[in-house]
């Protein structure tokens, strides 16, 4: 079963549920529904905020949220009790006001009062959660990578167009200010022409020792709806907090956790978007522990007029050009390299560089303002550009494993003439889950 299978098994399941929650919720309100919401954002009045998955990035976009006078956070969800209530109170600290606690997005995503919805969970929700959230009539904001599959990408752009709502990913580096002056020069003629770029992230990772599956998941802890469409398996601490990222079934290890924005500044400086061809190799070649994802990978994107390069490795603190994950712009003139902490050009008579900027709030910032004034996020890439970074890191995973390039048809959407590959566009998921009780 694929995810728009599963999403649609889901939305029947949960229809009547759904909607009488709905109707019960809006009369309490004084039959306050979505458009009320919609209008009250518009007229400036604070957006309606809930954020799911609190334990650590989720927590950190509540935040800063909670210090924007454009949001008031309402609502926080998590299916780990601690972590909810942990998070709940500090923010309450935070804005003096307590958010209201849920323990399944879905009864989130039934409350008329939301009108924007946060996503910070495990990469193998990003997409159902998002496509649930805009059926359901909210905005959405959710973390990179958009997706957890070529099909689940275009399947999120769909909701997005049908739903009509703002939806924005969280690549925040493009609201950066010091990204944007260095894509600036880059882009300016400053280093020459730029045919090649190279994106790379290096950190030494703490080895993941083997654990024992367990019969249950710690007290407090839906692990079942953590699961959610992923394969049905016993609790395992490895694959959960924090380490669910090095297993396919969740995450998409460093391509997936740097990868995505590295890549993405990389095409932004160059303008480029699909790449013809993909090749990529990569495997687990230090960290011989409980990971799976690999702890090297290399891959390369080739374009008409220019060249990125990918490099990752696990189990270094040396990073290229001195930088433990950047993007290097090489031109016939100079070279500009740039990193969250500044960039600077070399190889000119002239000095040029830039010190760090803000890249979170403003982004946040940009997200509130287009649901304010009810049109694009002006200064935000379009969901298209995410989507296509996104991709680029399932397309270096898919020559992985297919341990050769490809050659992928965004017109099609599809590899017309790869079978093997066709294969590897989505992942299979489970439809046998239960819900948590609405009652």
């Amino acid at each position: 079963m694929n995810t728009e299978e599963f999403l649609k098994q889901e939305l029947n399941r949960r229809q009547f549920l759904g909607s009488s929650a709905r109707n019960a919720a809006g009369m309490a309100a004084g039959m306050v529904g979505l458009s009320a919401v919609d209008a009250a954002a518009a007229a400036g009045d604070p957006v309606s905020v809930g954020v799911v998955g609190v334990r650590s990035r989720g927590r950190e976009l509540a935040s800063e949220l909670a210090a924007m006078p454009q949001a008031r956070v309402r609502a926080l969800c998590d299916v780990d009790q601690s972590v909810l209530s942990s998070a709940a109170r500090e923010l309450q600290d935070l804005q003096g006001t307590a958010p209201r606690q849920f323990h399944d997005f879905r009864q989130l995503l039934d409350d008329p009062a939301i009108g924007a919805v946060v996503i910070a969970t495990p990469d193998h929700w990003h997409a159902p959660m998002t496509i649930m959230a805009c059926q359901a009539g909210k905005h959405v904001y959710v973390e990179a990578p958009l997706s957890h599959s070529l099909t689940e990408s275009r399947d999120v752009l769909q909701a997005a167009e049908q739903s009509g709502k703002t939806v924005v990913c969280g690549l925040q580096q493009r609201s950066g200010s010091h990204f944007q002056a260095a894509v600036d020069v880059v882009r300016s003629g400053t280093i020459g022409r730029v045919s090649l770029a190279r994106a790379w992230a290096m950190h030494r990772r703490k080895p993941l020792p083997p654990a024992t599956e367990t019969a249950s998941a710690p007290e407090g802890v839906d692990y079942n709806l953590w699961l959610g469409p992923a394969p049905a398996r016993a609790f395992n601490r490895n694959r959960f907090h924090q380490h669910w990222r090095w297993f396919p079934e969740y995450g998409s290890g460093e391509l997936g956790q740097w990868g995505v924005h590295m890549l993405d500044l990389a095409r932004w400086g160059l303008g480029a978007g699909w790449p013809q061809r993909v090749s990529a190799s990569s495997g687990r070649r230090v960290l011989k522990d409980a990971r799976e994802t690999p702890d090297t990978l290399q891959a390369r994107f080739e374009y008409d007029h220019c060249t990125i390069l990918w490099e990752q490795a696990q189990w270094s603190h040396h990073g290229l050009e001195g930088r433990s994950a950047g993007v290097a712009f090489y031109g016939e003139n100079g070279t500009l390299i740039v990193d969250r902490g500044g960039w600077k050009v070399y190889d000119i008579r002239d000095t040029l560089a830039g010190a760090s900027s803000p890249q979170t709030g403003p982004h946040l910032a940009q997200f509130l303002s287009a649901i304010q004034q009810g049109s694009a996020p002006a200064g935000l890439p379009g969901l298209e550009e995410a989507r296509i970074s996104t991709d680029l890191c399932h397309l270096a995973d898919i020559s992985t494993r297919l341990q050769r390039d490809i050659r992928f048809d965004p017109a099609a959407g599809t590899f017309p003439t790869d079978a093997a590959a066709r294969k590897l566009m989505a992942r299979a998921t489970r439809s046998d889950w239960q819900s948590a009780d609405f009652a």
